[in-house]
């Protein structure tokens, strides 16, 4: 094995970077379409992969564990500093239920696919926990349990690259559905019909400028955001240190429980969920959380791309492929069936399944882009509830398959 150029000890060079590497992803994907296409998640990976496969920098770094052990605990707060339950119960609607419909469809295509594939695949278990979180939340869904159930990294990285991909695909199904003749004439499409008479300008803005426009944040907003999330971290490694050594392991059942209130992903989320929900005006308030939140999950974005071996990915990436592909077929048709039975329109179908397989991140930005202004209120929260819950599906799931 090579000795790469920058030695695994020297942690500011590395830490260069880990920034630097999710700096430009962001800048790549909020300038030119081809970069948002692809998403700047793919693009902090296939860096990262490049320049660790090249010997350049180290597959293995304490500036590397700094970032599993810190970073991803603490953008998870942020993320959810403004899902207030009450809120996205109130607002949301029945487009609500039609999203908790497409979760258990999620769980059940994971459940399906880990039966197909658990002879053919190594770490399954763990990578299920992750593709369910990701698929009813996001991406800090996917990185909490991917730290939680201790997924290698070239397994993770595997993982990443076959969900980008097939998100490039579904993503063109769902953007290719309300042109569709079958789906034109079983469904209501009521926002398709009036955008087909004013037609809008958004589809040919880059959505992810867009989205991320800038807002305005103060010296106290960054303060309040950074405490409140350092102090609800340390809060819950303490309760989630607390229940893993207290709860007994003597039998299945106590097992399982203290292996979900032992979790500290998981603790983070709902004490997370309890701030934003009962003092709203305090963290619902605090600007730039979103943003801080997202720049410090590129920078697990760019890490989990160092460990990975291209020759693994290649071999892991195909079948990862497949598996992927079943649980999101089986949640669209949950959704698409469930959605024509209980009489929504096309659009809130197309919608509620953007924001399980994407997050409410990319199922604002369908909406934004397809000129539906009136639904992108309701689904960001909808979405936004896929935070809260895609880590208890994932560690239920995980936890169940044995991770």
């Amino acid at each position: 094995m090579t000795t790469p150029i920058i030695s695994p000890d020297n942690t500011w060079a590395l830490w260069a970077i880990i920034v630097g590497g999710a700096a430009v992803s962001i800048i790549l994907e909020q300038k030119y379409k081809w970069a948002a296409t692809a998403s700047g998640a793919i693009i902090a990976l296939i860096l990262a992969m490049l320049l660790s496969n090249t010997g350049i920098i180290p597959t293995d770094a304490p500036a590397y564990d700094a970032v599993w052990g810190y970073v991803v605990p603490l953008a998870i707060p942020l993320l959810l500093m403004k899902c207030d339950i009450r809120k996205i119960g109130r607002e949301s609607g029945a487009m609500m239920i039609l999203f908790l419909i497409g979760s258990c469809g999620t769980a059940a295509g994971t459940f399906i696919a880990y039966q197909a594939l658990k002879n053919n695949i190594p770490e399954l278990a763990g990578i299920s926990a992750m593709m369910t979180g990701t698929y009813i939340g996001g991406t800090v869904n996917f990185a909490a349990l991917a730290g939680s159930f201790e997924v290698s990294g070239a397994m993770v990285s595997s993982a990443t690259v076959a969900d980008n991909l097939l998100m490039a695909i579904y993503f063109f199904v769902l953007i290719s559905i309300p042109s569709i003749t079958f789906f034109r004439k079983h469904f209501k499409h009521p926002y398709v019909d009036n955008m087909e008479k004013l037609q809008s300008e958004g589809g040919n803005q880059n959505v992810a400028s867009s989205y991320w426009k800038p807002k305005e944040i103060g010296l106290k907003d960054i303060t309040c955001a950074a405490a409140a999330g350092f102090i609800i971290v340390a809060i819950s490694r303490g309760l989630s240190t607390f229940f893993a050594s207290t709860i007994p392991t003597t039998n299945v059942l106590l097992n399982i429980i203290n292996g979900l209130l032992g979790n500290q992903y998981l603790i983070i989320t709902t004490v997370s969920m309890i701030c934003a929900s009962a003092f709203p005006k305090i963290f619902g308030e605090i600007a730039g959380t979103q943003e801080i939140g997202t720049f410090l999950i590129y920078l697990f974005f760019f890490v989990i791309g160092v460990p990975a071996s291209l020759i693994e990915i290649i071999r892991n990436s195909p079948l990862l492929l497949v598996f992927c592909a079943i649980i999101v077929a089986i949640n669209m048709l949950v959704v698409f069936v469930f959605g024509k039975l209980l009489k929504f329109n096309l659009e809130d179908i197309i919608l509620a399944s953007n924001a399980n397989i994407g997050g409410p991140t990319t199922a604002v930005a369908m909406a934004i882009s397809k000129g539906w202004v009136e639904l992108v209120g309701p689904i960001m929260l909808v979405g936004t509830m896929g935070y809260v819950i895609g880590t208890y599906f994932g560690t239920f799931i995980g936890t169940i398959l044995g991770a």
